[in-house]
């Protein structure tokens, strides 16, 4: 008998990936879904990738409603809660993302307690890590840091993905359940992004590539790979190794000029749009009052982050994939997908 797995918004960029992971792993999945409207295309777009979804169902639930949430934890020996709100522009209400992300966090956790599932994988990401004030430059952080919410240059992605992180393994110590949990860290994930749907990893990808950027912030990143971050989740499912821990997700920490290099290298049509020096620092946070998507970078700009994730590789048992890949297989696939 195959082992059911409840996966949170599937149709989103990386939760699309972990449902191609864990249907050709031999997992029966129920994916989530905000809209009905997306089941379709999601099913689809699965399918055009060679993947049967014979074992796959849906099921329309809202993370910021109780209704249904029980039912569908009903039977499943797994959840891999992926939805999270992550906009392109940043509100100056920095925990307006919060209820979606923390509360909705919450109702997934306690419907798969009460329907004693084994495991919950949840997506997080090193956002949650990094972020606090008077740090040394160049920057290490690892498994045990945690971004400040109190520093008001917190923003409300940080905000929320923190605050959500953080609630998930209070939940789950208060419960004597710590050990059931991993969540997984990513940095700025890339890779194929299988169709249209858009996401804010692909706005910025497409950004870039359409020319909107004449020179780049010196704002710098850590890059993952989209299948490695899929793959982690589905590895953390059954392996005891990673059962309480905060797994980073990923390869290199690449300036957005060494970006645009790499998309200029190897897409060499788009070459002449790409931007080829950096923006001081003042004229970021000039366009940031202007436009709200590069609030985000302002606190971090100028700032060298290194960390090692070879322990995540050596829990997992896979080699990441070198950010470069990640870069090109993003840009095809918009080029592909006629959205650069």
């Amino acid at each position: 008998m195959s082992e059911k797995v409840l996966l949170t918004g599937i149709s989103g960029f990386v939760a699309k990936h972990v449902a191609i992971e864990l249907l050709n792993s031999g997992y029966e999945v129920l994916g989530t879904v905000r809209n009905s409207s997306s089941i379709d295309q999601t099913k689809k777009t699965l399918e055009e990738n060679n993947v049967s979804t014979e074992k796959l169902s849906f099921i329309k639930l809202d993370l910021l409603k109780d209704e249904g949430w029980n039912e569908a934890a009903e039977g499943c020996k797994y959840i891999i809660h992926v939805a999270s709100p992550f906009p392109l522009k940043v509100s100056n209400d920095r925990e307006s993302l919060t209820p979606a992300a923390k509360d909705g966090t919450l109702r997934v956790l306690n419907a798969g307690i009460n329907a004693e599932v084994e495991h919950f994988v949840k997506t997080s990401s090193i956002v949650c890590m990094y972020r606090k004030p008077n740090r040394s430059n160049p920057y290490t952080f690892g498994e045990n840091d945690w971004t400040d919410l109190e520093w008001d240059k917190t923003t409300d992605y940080f905000v929320s993905k923190t605050r959500a992180e953080k609630a998930a393994w209070d939940l789950m110590k208060s419960k004597g359940l710590r050990n059931s949990l991993t969540c997984i860290n990513p940095g700025f994930v890339l890779g194929d992004f299988l169709n249209e749907k858009t996401s804010t990893s692909m706005e910025y990808a497409k950004q870039l590539l359409q020319g909107k950027y004449p020179a780049a912030p010196k704002f710098s990143v850590m890059i993952s790979h989209v299948k490695d971050v899929a793959k982690a989740h589905v590895l953390s499912l059954s392996n005891k190794k990673a059962r309480g821990r905060r797994l980073i997700v990923g390869s290199e920490v690449r300036s957005i000029l060494e970006l645009s290099k790499i998309m200029a290298k190897n897409i060499p049509s788009h070459a002449k749009k790409l931007p080829k020096r950096e923006l001081p620092n003042f004229m970021v946070k000039l366009i940031s009052y202007i436009d709200s998507s590069a609030k985000t970078m302002v606190p971090d700009l100028g700032l060298k982050m290194q960390t090692d994730q070879t322990y995540a590789e050596e829990i997992l048992q896979i080699k990441f994939t070198a950010s470069e890949i990640a870069v090109v297989d993003a840009a095809k696939s918009l080029i592909r997908l006629n959205l650069a």
